[in-house]
Order: C-alpha cells, then sequence, then structure tokens
C-alpha cells in the first residue's frame, strides 16, 4: 500500500491525520535536518498502521516535505 503524506516538522505535538482528499498529514517535533525528521516519521507511520518500521519505506519525497510512502 502506498500514502502520500505532507510532513510539517518543529510541532509542538506529534499526531497523525487522514485528510479528505485520501492523503495523510503529520506533525513532527523534531527538525528536518539530518534525517531526523524522516526516522521519526517512520516511528510514527509504523505505530498508526500497526505495521513493523522494516515494511515501511519512502519511495519518493527524502527531503521534501510531500512524500510518498510503501507500507508493507
Amino acid at each position: 500500500m502506498n500514502i502520500s503524506v505532507k510532513v510539517i516538522t518543529r510541532s509542538k505535538q506529534e499526531k497523525i491525520s487522514l485528510e479528505e482528499d485520501g492523503s495523510y498529514k503529520v506533525w513532527l517535533r523534531v527538525p528536518a535536518e539530518k534525517g531526523k525528521a524522516n526516522k521519526k516519521l517512520i516511528e510514527l507511520i509504523s505505530v498508526f498502521f500497526k505495521a513493523p518500521r522494516g515494511k515501511i519505506q519512502i519511495l519518493r519525497g527524502e527531503t521534501s516535505s510531500k512524500k510518498i510512502i510503501k507500507i508493507g
């Protein structure tokens, strides 16, 4: 399953919400530097979808706030 994600870094909270268009919006506390945000994003996605971290992969958008993520 592939999902579209919009990431917002340096937020006061960490949460995931489903948008009306079927994409997800993810708020992270960590800054977008040295891969910290991507690592935290994978952790949150794994908890949210109850999938092991090893099964989650960023297909597109490594350095962008808009990402395509593969689960499974």
